[in-house]
């Protein structure tokens, strides 16, 4: 869909001309320069060197294996899954900028329920009825009395934005009423909750101390609520699972430590709310934490764009050791160092909370964290200390089942050196030679297994069809026009410089993929319109991602051709343009079959003089 001026008085264009690209994708992934550019890992596939670029001349990034691309519009969607009006108005309140008001009647053909704007709006707007308690200079005693006793600073309840849900069943209901607010999005945010057998609602978090829960992007998703009273149960409540919030996808506090997780390469997983607010408040800040399930797959992924280590802080107890256990099949093919942390070396302090609050705390967690131990040498010290005096069968069996749990985890395609470091310990553990580990060592089997290059499929699903096309612009054979294409992309000028006849050439029905045919219409309406065809003026002339990921394809793989200079790109310009005329020509003749065998042969010997015997050949010059 073309965006029209009309529409939004510029407000696209400045928006995305206050949001540097650069600083915007270096948020959420881990960049580092490359010349003129920035690379790093791709968040839209299983990415595993650094395949995409961010180009900061340009305003865009692009990815070489998945085909991910498009400007700083088109990252936003697709790396927090928004639409594109909700990444405009992010992206203007990043900025400060306001945008001009929407005007017009719904989308007729909108979902129904309330949308994942007024889910996040519903969010908001209960954060601030908690926050807003919180700060009563009556009701809101309770809950800083309890702040007080677990020494949480002002700055950390300003920082996390703490908040306290009222004593009572309709607190949140009853404001929401005085304030006009949609109760259907409060229930379906989990926020309010129906009441069994008739059509009244009750607040879901009562008499409890509020930790709001963020996306990556800062933006609040649901929460957390910890008991005031003692005979409260449970101890900790969370908000349901909705469109917006996925506990297992998500880690606490990562919209606070990102930066500084980039900058130390590492990242500190805790076990809860107040652990990670405690590693802040002492300076720690690189501290997040799960939401009250096993670390996930999704979690690995958001870590291993971020950092290079992961130190998890576990309980030494059995219910720690085996979380560490969980940890390992989940970390096993990640390019990424984990270690495990236990305190209970160090200090009599149960949980970093504790520590942290003690007199030279921070200089104890300091050493536990230094003396963490990786995750594989934890786990095989286990199975040393499990097997050790075992008897011949127990021994046998304990060593089959790591082995086999091993295997699972894909280490028959594990890194050399990792599978090395396994084949050795267990070798150690159970006296065999390490070739007798090695050959009974199920090969290929099971786990998750990785591969060079990902398929652009896991960035752009559903659309299998799309990502297709996508891949083959970035590593197929293209056609003279769509290299045309991709040069008009580079420096709009050339597009001025054909005629109507040619600009045939690169009319939509001269391209049999969808997606550059798209590309091509907005390219001519962009050029017939008077303004340079420019990849710049496409990117704001559609917000369609598809075709501006397709663009961006195009662009990068002639200024790649071309090695980004532009002697070589007007040179690359006129062959592909010559080309192009030979074959249109060419295909006329066919087409015509003249009648006048000696007026077909002197355009055959027209053809050849421009290409050669060989008519796949690109144009050469006359007298070559």
């Amino acid at each position: 869909m073309l965006w029209s001026p009309h529409k939004d008085n510029g407000d696209k264009e400045r928006v995305r001309d206050a949001s540097d690209i650069v600083r915007i994708v270096g948020e959420s992934v881990a960049l580092r320069p490359k010349g003129r550019e920035y690379a790093g890992l791709c968040p839209f596939h299983d990415d595993h060197r650094p395949s995409m670029n961010v180009i900061p001349s340009k305003q865009i990034f692009h990815c070489f294996v998945c085909g991910a691309s498009g400007d700083v519009f088109t990252f936003v969607q697709k790396f927090h899954k928004m639409d594109f009006r909700e990444a405009l108005e992010y992206l203007a309140e990043r900025a400060g900028i306001a945008l001009t008001p929407l005007r017009g009647a719904a989308d007729a053909g909108a979902p129904s329920g309330p949308s994942r704007k007024s889910l996040l709006e519903a969010n908001t707007q209960a954060l601030r009825f908690f926050r807003g308690l919180l700060a009563h200079a009556e009701h809101g005693k309770v809950g800083r009395e309890l702040i007080a006793r677990r020494g949480i600073s002002p700055e950390m309840v300003e920082a996390f934005q703490l908040g306290l849900a009222p004593d009572r069943w309709d607190g949140l209901q009853l404001w929401a009423r005085q304030n006009r607010l949609d109760e259907a999005s409060l229930l379906a945010a989990g926020l309010l909750k129906r009441r069994e057998g008739s059509d009244g609602c009750y607040d879901a978090l009562r008499h409890r101390l509020i930790f709001p829960i963020h996306n990556k992007a800062g933006q609040v998703i649901a929460f957390g609520g910890r008991k005031i009273r003692d005979e409260d149960e449970p101890k900790y409540l969370n908000s349901p699972e909705t469109p917006l919030f996925n506990k297992s996808a998500t880690l606490y506090a990562l919209h606070l430590a990102s930066n500084k997780i980039q900058l130390e390469r590492t990242a500190i997983i805790c076990e809860g709310y107040t652990d990670v607010i405690a590693c802040h408040q002492a300076g720690f800040t690189n501290a997040i934490a799960t939401l009250g399930t096993a670390l996930t797959r999704e979690h690995a992924k958001e870590l291993r764009l971020r950092c290079d280590k992961v130190v998890l802080l576990f309980d030494g107890d059995e219910a720690g050791q085996r979380a560490a256990d969980r940890a390992v099949p989940i970390f096993f093919a990640e390019q990424i160092d984990v270690c495990i942390a236990t305190l209970n070396k160090f200090t009599d302090a149960k949980d970093p909370d504790e520590l942290l609050k003690r007199p030279g705390g921070g200089e104890v967690f300091r050493q536990a964290l230094a003396a963490a131990q990786d995750l594989i040498e934890y786990r095989l010290g286990r199975v040393r200390a499990r097997l050790a005096g075992a008897g011949l069968s127990a021994l046998e069996k304990g060593i089959t089942q790591e082995i086999a749990d091993f295997a699972a985890m894909g280490l028959a395609t594990a890194a050399p050196q990792r599978r090395e470091l396994i084949e050795r310990r267990l070798a150690e553990i159970s006296g065999l030679r390490e070739s007798t580990i090695r050959a009974i060592t199920p090969a290929g089997r099971g786990g998750p297994t990785r591969v060079a290059q990902a398929t652009p499929s896991e960035a752009l699903e559903p659309d299998q069809d799309l990502s297709k096309q996508l891949a083959r612009i970035n590593t197929g054979t293209l056609s003279a026009p769509e290299h045309m294409l991709g040069c008009i992309l580079c420096d709009g000028a050339f597009f001025a410089g054909l005629s109507e006849t040619d600009r045939a050439l690169i009319a939509p029905d001269a391209y049999s993929s969808s997606l550059v045919a798209s590309v091509s219409t907005l390219v001519l309406s962009l050029g017939t319109g008077g303004s340079p065809p420019s990849l710049s003026a496409l990117l704001q002339a559609t917000e369609a991602g598809e075709v501006q990921s397709g663009a961006v394809c195009l662009m990068s793989r002639v200024a790649a051709e071309t090695d980004r200079d532009d002697a070589r790109l007007a040179q690359h310009w006129r062959a592909c343009l010559e080309r192009a005329r030979t074959d249109r020509a060419h295909e006329q003749l066919m087409k015509g079959q003249a009648a006048n065998p000696a007026a077909k042969l002197a355009q055959l010997r027209e053809i050849k003089l421009k290409t050669g015997a060989d008519r796949r050949a690109m144009p050469r010059p006359r007298g070559q």
